[in-house]
């Protein structure tokens, strides 16, 4: 069952916008989002808020 669920909720890298390399790890659900998510946290190399991307 374990396989299944991983299959419906990838887990995906959100990549820094600012262009400094950090990455954050999240899961997403296939069903509902089948764009790329895109998402605003907090970047400490920059030490503000951007936007991240998924990346593939």
């Amino acid at each position: 069952m374990a396989s299944k669920s991983a299959a419906i909720r990838p887990v995906i890298t959100l990549r820094s916008t600012a262009g400094t390399g950090f990455t954050y790890t999240t899961t997403k659900n296939r069903r509902n989002t089948s764009d790329r998510l895109e998402l605003i946290k907090f970047d400490p190399i920059v030490r503000r808020r951007v936007t991240f991307r998924e990346t593939r």
